[in-house]
């Protein structure tokens, strides 16, 4: 395992797992506040582990299966703490799609390289976009009190939506793309 920055701030990730699910459930009044900038800190490691990565061709086999782990676990931790914290369908929902394409497109994915054809279900646009609505819909909603007119809130639920809308459209994307295989034809 190479211990090189990019790997390191991979790492740095997994480790505030624990302290963002301790500090969210806090009672105190700023903690809605910290576990939201403890989500952004980690959202920030996740872009610049990748782009050091990439600038410091500190590229490595470790920090391309451990990056992905990193990102869905704090993404499903998240999730299921604001579902905890709102149990309404308005939010399981969204929750339950975009955890749900994670587990199985992790699947797909593990399937696809086991059998030689990972290039097929290689990470795309789309998913970035979805990547991007999801950390942010977490943010508004982790954060969850207004500021000034804007309600925090009520935007994160829409961008959760959009999110889980962005979640759906690029499954149905790498499926198109390893249906071929699924079936058992060559590429």
């Amino acid at each position: 395992m190479p211990l090189n920055i990019p790997n390191l701030l991979t790492l740095l990730r997994i480790a505030l797992i624990p302290v963002f699910v301790v500090v969210f459930y806090l009672p105190y009044s700023w903690s809605n506040e910290v576990t939201t900038l403890i989500f952004a800190l980690a959202g920030l490691t996740d872009w610049l582990d990748g782009y050091l990565a990439r600038r410091l061709k500190q590229e490595s086999p470790f920090g391309a299966f451990l990056d992905p782990v990193a990102d869905k676990l704090i993404v499903a931790a998240a999730l299921v703490l604001l579902v905890q914290a709102h149990p309404t369908p308005l939010l399981a929902i969204p929750a339950l799609i975009i955890i749900g394409r994670e587990i199985a497109i992790s699947a797909l994915r593990e399937w696809m390289a086991a059998i030689g054809e990972r290039v097929k279900v290689a990470v795309m646009m789309v998913g970035k976009l979805k990547t991007s609505a999801q950390i942010g819909a977490i943010l508004l909603l982790l954060y969850g009190d207004s500021i000034g007119p804007f309600p925090t809130y009520d935007a994160g639920i829409v961008l959760i939506y959009v999110a889980a809308a962005l979640t759906l459209w690029s499954m149905i994307v790498y499926l198109i793309k390893a249906w071929p295989i699924l079936q058992g034809k060559s590429s």
